[in-house]
């Protein structure tokens, strides 16, 4: 293979990089692309993560009591496999018809400061480029204890297993060990979800962490606090989890188990010393505010930089790093003000901004205003499509009546929480909010009678 030239060597097919790509070979500079596995064109979000995952989430949703939990989940995971196949087909589309944009299939690794080498079996190309921009991502981290056995999975290819498991252990209790519990307790298996830790959601006020576990029981959940899984190992058809809780030895026996401990970046065969790139403890690129590596003309986005690891900070680091090549520079990630996160949960559960707790230490003179979803007379879309679980929760300022923070757990959760964090980026106070006028039935309508409902924070 020739050797190429390029402007710009994006390594990872993610959401900022992808995103860049597209937009600076649309603009005539020359781009090529790097990504390791055809599978994964577009990234992780639209193949192994945000999309194929809430699918299988809203097909576990619609599954009634009478329907067969094993077909019911084949033609979910079918559903699921026909959407990520056309969302991959369409990315790769959208940058072949790029002129300027070269895609290169291969493995990539530093050679020098601006200079690649693309490994794709015996074949090798070998990139020099004036900037890169390193989009490789993370994957779930492995375990620090003993698994000898077929039955263990990570969040990516749980969502193939086959059969769907009538009992099911999630070891992890954050928010993607969560979210599987929930999904796969609706799809018909049995899931007891093993946290390490000893507060459910630690992250979460109590009152709504209390509200995600009720909601979690109901659909059969079983959740373990304190356990500390020694090792998995397979035993007659089956795997079984050795484990203690409270000092105590147990074993738990199940068909399937989803290890869910967290994620780790992909950094290791990147060859980053001889770039000069440097790397925290954990692997993760170290950056700069507006994404520039130790090497200035090399930038990290999405995942692999060590922010939020969500899909619209990956976005926003494309508009921080487009900002740097052609803009005025001075966009940062300084600027991220109330950036909301959802778990999906049925119904899903978000937030913005600060929890009670936070609010509390913040020194602030805060109300808060709190409702039960189903207690919310002037919000009848609950009770329309039959979904009354969860609260609504706003806390204010006293002082500006701007809005501190916010936890939406109920039905269009992920949409209301988008209009509460554009009031606190926008300065739009609690009472505008309030007395606004929104359309009906609709979930944003339910801020007119809660926030009505303020009275001060206890300490």
């Amino acid at each position: 293979m020739a050797d190429i030239d390029v402007d710009m060597l994006v390594i990872g097919w993610g959401k900022g990089g992808k995103t860049l790509a597209g937009a600076l070979g649309r603009q005539g500079r020359s781009v090529a692309l790097v990504e390791q596995s055809a599978a994964m064109y577009g990234g992780s979000c639209i193949n192994i993560a945000c999309i194929p995952t809430k699918d299988l989430v809203d097909s576990a949703s619609k599954r009634r009591p009478g329907d067969d939990a094993g077909a019911w989940f084949t033609d979910a995971v079918a559903g699921r496999d026909a959407l990520t196949d056309k969302l991959r087909a369409r990315n790769h589309e959208m940058l072949a018809e790029v002129d300027t944009v070269t895609l290169v299939d291969g493995s990539a690794r530093f050679t020098g400061t601006n200079d690649v080498e693309v490994t794709a079996g015996t074949d090798v190309l070998r990139i020099h480029a004036e900037k890169i921009v390193i989009n490789t991502g993370t994957e779930p981290a492995a375990p620090k204890f003993s698994v000898d056995s077929t039955r263990v999975f990570d969040s990516t290819t749980i969502q193939h297993v086959d059969p769907l498991p009538e009992r099911l252990a999630i070891v992890g209790g954050g928010y993607v060990g969560v979210e599987f519990a929930g999904m796969f307790s609706k799809f018909g298996s049995r899931v007891t979800l093993i946290d390490h830790g000893q507060t459910f959601m630690k992250n979460e006020d109590r009152d709504v962490a209390d509200a995600a576990r009720s909601l979690l029981k109901e659909s059969g959940v079983e959740i373990v606090l304190g356990g500390d899984v020694r090792g998995i190992r397979d035993e007659e058809g089956t795997a079984v989890i050795d484990l203690t809780i409270g000092g105590e030895p147990r074993e738990l026996v199940v068909d399937a188990v989803l290890v869910a401990v967290g994620r780790q970046p992909l950094t290791d065969d990147l060859g980053l010393e001889n770039a000069g790139v440097s790397v925290d403890e954990r692997g993760y690129v170290t950056v700069d505010e507006h994404l520039r590596t130790s090497a200035s003309h090399i930038f990290a986005v999405g995942d692999v930089n060590g922010g939020p690891q969500f899909t619209y900070i990956s976005l926003d680091d494309n508009r921080i790093v487009m900002d740097q090549l052609g803009g005025s520079g001075k966009r940062s990630t300084e600027d991220r003000v109330a950036v909301p996160y959802t778990v999906f949960l049925t119904p899903p559960l978000a937030r913005v901004g600060m929890n009670e707790a936070e609010a509390r230490e913040s020194g602030r003179s805060v109300l808060v205003a709190s409702k039960a979803i189903a207690d919310i007379a002037a919000m009848p879309r609950p009770k329309i499509v039959g979904e009354t679980h969860g609260l609504i929760t706003v806390l204010i300022d006293a002082d500006t009546d701007l809005v501190l923070g916010a936890t939406v757990f109920g039905i269009d959760a992920q949409e209301v929480i988008n209009l509460l964090a554009l009031a606190m980026r926008q300065g739009v106070t609690a009472s505008e909010l309030r007395d606004s006028i929104w359309t009906h039935p609709s979930s944003t309508e339910a801020l007119n009678e809660v926030l009505a409902s303020t009275k001060p924070l206890r300490v």
